[in-house]
């Protein structure tokens, strides 16, 4: 008996120490959640509990944005790296682009530049090689010997003007009273008339006409042998009057009364030729359309040697003429030669040692020229 109490106290007694141990140790608090005796360990145990269900709820709200946005979520320090370097990169990106574009931007100025250089260089070549073509062609072109020189004393020997074409010419047998439209046609009247007829002849039956009324609707209505008379005695006279009467009816019907304007459409009225057409857009109109080329003027280009090969008719010296002469020059060269003609170079017997081209003109050489 003695020896079961015995061991019965000690087991109390034993008993006793492990329960106070279990309760008041701490680390049993740490290492087992479920103690629930004293306030501390309850703290600690909500806290811990708190702690574990803040990170599965984290947990859980990050698996629920990893799943709505479908992009991993990042750490804070970990965007702000991510944030800055992609800062660093689209940087870096744009300085490259804009020094690309600045380098494409410059290689184009360049080339833009280099181009606008290469075109004005093309342009000055081309405008080079133009000049050169127009130099090459007046250096190709036939042109008489000496011809300035003896033009120049032709102007000389012309300068006083005391020819008859300078007091009686066609240009001087308008009535200086009459209105334009009847001035035009009454130098085209005399210029039809002026054919193989000297001047003084001419001017003298224009003295007539204006007398008498020259203009279209009077000369349409004049009987042929009145018109006739009045214009006598003028180289084939008979043959003009028929002309002038066509003529005058074909400006009253088809030109009201007036006189074309272009060298073509007078050439086409009857008794008009390319001299007289060419003349009267002259003297009627003050147009230059070509030279105009009579008798005189077809002798002595001939003469001088101003034409290519000589010409049988006045026709043939008028393309030679302007094929070469300065256009400037086309307006006065018919009135330089005619009276020249008048006056020094004779048909017959030329005046060659009155004259200022005696020792450089081909003719004079060649003939010794006859005085008359």
């Amino acid at each position: 008996m003695g020896k079961r109490l015995k061991l019965g106290n000690l087991a109390t007694s034993k008993g006793s120490r492990s329960s106070k141990t279990v309760v008041n140790e701490g680390p049993s608090e740490k290492t087992s959640p479920y103690f629930a005796d004293d306030g501390k360990a309850t703290e600690t145990g909500t806290k811990k509990r708190e702690l574990i269900k803040d990170k599965r709820e984290t947990t859980d709200d990050k698996g629920d944005l990893e799943k709505t946005s479908g992009t991993p979520i990042v750490e804070k320090s970990e965007k702000s790296k991510v944030s800055t370097d992609v800062i660093k990169t689209e940087k870096i990106k744009t300085e490259v682009i804009e020094t690309e574009k600045i380098k494409t931007d410059e290689i184009k100025t360049k080339t833009i530049k280099t181009e606008g250089i290469k075109t004005e260089k093309r342009v000055t070549e081309n405008k080079n090689v133009e000049t050169d073509s127009k130099s090459t062609e007046d250096k190709k072109r036939w042109m008489p010997f000496n011809w300035e020189v003896i033009l120049k004393n032709i102007k000389e020997m012309r300068k006083d003007k005391t020819a008859p074409v300078d007091t009686m010419g066609c240009h001087k047998c308008a009535d200086p009273n009459a209105s334009p439209k009847v001035s035009r046609y009454q130098s085209l009247v005399a210029l039809m008339l002026s054919s193989q007829t000297k001047d003084p002849v001419v001017y003298a039956a224009m003295q007539r006409l204006n007398t008498y009324g020259c203009k279209p609707d009077i000369i349409a209505a004049t009987p042929d042998d009145v018109l006739s008379k009045l214009i006598y005695p003028v180289g084939f006279y008979k043959r003009k009057v028929g002309f002038i009467k066509r003529t005058t009816t074909t400006l009253i019907d088809k030109y009201g009364g007036d006189i074309p304007k272009t060298a073509e459409e007078l050439c086409e009225l009857p008794g008009v030729g390319p001299k007289m057409a060419h003349l009267c857009m002259k003297n009627a109109w003050g147009e230059v359309s070509g030279i105009g080329v009579d008798t005189h003027v077809h002798r002595i280009s001939n003469r001088l040697n101003w034409v290519r090969k000589p010409t049988k008719t006045p026709e043939g010296t008028r393309i030679d003429l302007e094929d070469w002469l300065p256009k400037p020059l086309w307006s006065e060269v018919n009135h330089l030669l005619v009276g020249f003609g008048q006056e020094i170079c004779l048909p017959r017997f030329p005046k060659c040692s009155e004259c200022l081209n005696k020792d450089i003109c081909p003719f004079a050489s060649k003939s010794g020229g006859k005085k008359k």
